[in-house]
């Protein structure tokens, strides 16, 4: 294959970069010769949005960028989303998938990050370091050991045993803590965890209850106020997952009641759009409760990892036509194959399109070289690899096929 990677000349291939993406990601994409990229350092509106993808083909966000459908029936040449974080609420995928648009992510690249903070927030807790910090602070020397006391021997429960949860749980038992976990599905302990049957047994078990959920309709307030008389008295709650799934108020009054005796909580229901923006929580001023503005996963080495990881994603489907890895667009990872043109075509999952597909071909004497197939739910996904001479008349004919979203000619 030549080094030229696509049809389309890369110097007319745009970028858009938001929310100060790790220089990582840039060097990567620079690196494959791609020279129109815009950075933009925060977040932006949907109008503003809007303005500036009329001639995108890719964009990178964060958590902080809201790609909604009124966006993507604006933006008619984008062909990929990069969500440079673990979570997609974000985006509306449903319309991204309407759109024939790939959205990936980094589900995996900051598991450390949180982990070693959740193990590190309850040390915090469980000695108390934050009221004695504070003491420190204002003059005072509080030498005291009441309510103070080592991780070893403790039980840590773990609401949601996915990559952060297990990788939690193998740092937790090297601490000389006993981990307990719940999950809805049914997940192989690591070391010497146990599973519990319930919500209810793991919260009134556990002397500290960390949460590693998605937010789903399920999991919103899980953390309530009759969840939370259910745990174990003097119990610590650590949140580093999804601000919807605490009902905050609630904690409050457990706090300041004394049922619990500590948090720590990264995340919230509403939070600022940016850096400098005044923030506020009923948590604020309680002892012993940690507030970080959603740096969970915010290390140096885990925006690094997630910066190669999603722009390689990118870069893969840009030039390969690879969707491993996607939330809309069924996956296909392929070998290129030479002497050809590749085609992709993403259409309505319905029954009779490839049918349509290679009948069309056929009918026009295109032979098809190479033939690969994917569909989920919603969406089909078909590569072919054509004869070069004729690649341009079959994606002519690819274009009019019934229910197609997104045809493109790749190389």
């Amino acid at each position: 294959m030549s080094e030229k990677n696509t049809s389309y000349p890369k110097e007319k291939i745009n970028i858009l970069l938001l929310e100060n993406i790790n220089q990582t990601a840039v060097s990567n994409i620079e690196k494959h010769g791609y020279i129109n990229i815009k950075r933009i350092p925060g977040a932006l509106n949907e109008d503003a949005l809007i303005k500036e993808l009329k001639n995108v083909h890719l964009i990178g966000i964060r958590s902080k960028t809201n790609i909604t459908r009124r966006v993507l029936e604006h933006a008619p040449k984008l062909q990929a989303i990069g969500a440079f974080c673990i979570g997609t609420n974000q985006i509306d995928l449903t319309a991204a998938a309407q759109h024939g648009v790939v959205v990936f992510n980094a589900p995996y690249s900051n598991t450390r990050s949180v982990a070693e903070l959740v193990i590190g927030a309850s040390i915090m807790l469980i000695r108390r370091i934050l009221d004695k910090n504070i003491a420190a602070h204002n003059g005072k020397w509080n030498k005291d050991a009441s309510g103070s006391y080592e991780l070893r021997g403790k039980t840590l429960g773990l609401i949601g045993y996915g990559n952060i949860g297990s990788q939690v749980s193998v740092l937790a038992e090297a601490m000389g803590l006993k981990v307990i976990f719940y999950d809805i599905l049914t997940k192989l302990p690591l070391g010497n965890a146990v599973a519990c049957k319930s919500l209810k047994e793991l919260v009134s078990n556990a002397d500290i209850v960390s949460l590693h959920v998605p937010d789903t309709r399920s999991t919103q307030n899980m953390i309530n106020k009759q969840v939370l008389k259910q745990f174990k008295k003097g119990g610590i709650l650590i949140n580093y997952a999804r601000g919807e799934v605490v009902d905050i108020d609630a904690l409050a009054e457990s706090l300041k009641s004394g049922h619990l005796s500590g948090a720590a909580i990264d995340v919230f229901p509403i939070e600022p759009e940016k850096n400098g923006d005044a923030f506020s929580s009923p948590l604020q001023g309680l002892e012993n409760v940690l507030l970080t503005p959603h740096i969970g996963g915010s290390t140096l080495e885990a925006q690094e990892n997630i910066g190669v990881d999603v722009s390689t994603k990118l870069l893969g489907y840009l030039e390969k036509g690879i969707t491993y890895g996607s939330h809309t667009v069924p996956a296909l990872s392929l070998p290129m194959l030479e002497g050809a043109h590749r085609i992709l075509h993403i259409h309505k999952n319905v029954p009779g399109v490839l049918s349509e597909i290679n009948t069309t071909l056929a009918n026009a004497n295109v032979n098809i070289l190479g033939q690969y197939l994917a569909t989920n739910e919603h969406i089909g996904y078909v590569v072919l690899d054509v004869d070069k001479e004729i690649s341009r008349h079959a994606l002519n004919l690819l274009k009019h096929v019934k229910e197609t979203l997104r045809v493109r000619l790749l190389y």
